[in-house]
């Protein structure tokens, strides 16, 4: 019996299967605390203790400013377009677990538009 040869996967290629998915395990990490917080408190009083300390608002700036980072990206790689908009709507509203869907399902795009410069 001859042993086929199987089929090679590039290195690269294969490093950036394994960055989604870690990413993705971690955005499905996120996706569960946050339905777990929703189920064990009170969204709007536990906002409202974290806006009443200062490193609360703190935290909510430095987020939202994260945000806004994210969406100047997102519009430099994939341009003003109505998606794009969608997109930053989502992620002001439901957070960093739609910035990981984001990342997750563009990484194998962004990596090889970031190769070729």
């Amino acid at each position: 019996m001859e042993n086929s040869p199987q089929p090679s996967v590039h290195p690269e290629r294969q490093s950036l299967t394994l960055w989604q998915v870690l990413y993705g395990l971690l955005g499905f990490g996120l996706a569960a605390l946050i339905v777990w917080a929703g189920m064990n408190a009170n969204f709007l009083e536990s906002f409202g203790a974290v806006m009443a300390d200062p490193w609360g608002l703190v935290a909510i700036a430095d987020l939202y400013l994260g945000f806004l980072i994210f969406a100047l990206f997102l519009f430099l790689t994939d341009g003003v377009r109505l998606a794009s908009f969608v997109w930053i709507v989502a992620l002001c509203c439901l957070g960093n677990v739609v910035a990981v869907a984001w990342l997750v399902l563009r990484l194998p795009k962004l990596a090889s538009r970031l190769r070729q410069e």
